[in-house]
């Protein structure tokens, strides 16, 4: 049985449909890649599946509960994790703080010994865990942005434009500990311009174009294809 089912998911906002009868799939275990330019839908698309927007059609199912109109807080509670495209750190709040907040929907005992579990991860991120999050360069901040919904303990981890705006030495860090964090077993939906280094790292990929998906495979077979290379893969960073 798929973790995530969405059926002709439609959202508008006002006249305007942003989403026109998304449908897909993510299994257990799984990493499937989001692709397409400005404007396709992605963030959307992430947006709704979060409970963060209303949905004017279509539902959104996860481990088999309908949770389309489920808020956001139960939609943390339930097991589902974003970080968000631009990070969205709190600049006032220190590193450790941040991730902390992580954890809001889980026991307080549990919390310092993820929190750690991520430092280990990052180790930057332990280096400057008393340092506000406003002063950290960008990768760091996407560190600080990913570690913060790892906290949570999500069952399905959502990813926005994690390489927006970064260098790509960066993106190369970055995607290695994506790499590392699917490697546990944690499910991941990414979306991405960076269409290259996410397929890379996905088992499966869709391509929406204006609020559609147009087109779906195996990551292996969109990296190899000429439209793919044509349209998305000549613009990838790394």
């Amino acid at each position: 049985m798929s973790l995530l089912t969405i059926n002709d998911l439609r959202v508008a906002y006002g006249q305007i449909e942003a989403l026109k009868g998304v449908s897909l799939t993510v299994a257990a275990g799984e990493v499937v890649a989001i692709l397409g330019a400005n404007g396709a839908g992605k963030t959307t698309l992430m947006r709704a599946i979060s409970g963060l927007l209303p949905k004017t059609g279509g539902t959104i199912g996860f481990e088999g509960t309908d949770i389309t109109r489920t808020n956001a807080d139960r939609i943390v509670r339930l097991g589902i994790a974003q970080s968000p495209e631009g990070r969205r750190v709190f600049g006032t709040l220190t590193v450790a703080e941040n991730l902390k907040l992580g954890g809001f929907t889980r026991p307080a005992g549990e919390i310092p010994a993820s929190v750690e579990a991520i430092y280990a991860m990052f180790p930057r991120l332990a280096e400057r865990r008393t340092q506000f999050a406003g002063t950290l360069s960008g990768g760091e901040q996407q560190m600080l942005a990913i570690g913060r919904a790892l906290v949570a303990k999500p069952k399905l981890l959502l990813l926005d434009e994690p390489s927006l705006g970064l260098a790509p030495i960066i993106i190369q860090s970055i995607f290695r500990s994506l790499r590392s964090i699917a490697d546990t077993g944690v499910t991941i939906l990414i979306v991405e311009q960076n269409a290259r280094a996410a397929l890379k790292l996905a088992d499966r990929g869709y391509v929406l174009e204006v609020g559609r998906i147009i087109h779906q495979d195996n990551a292996s077979n969109l990296l190899a294809s000429g439209q793919m290379q044509e349209a998305y893969l000549g613009r990838a960073a790394s």
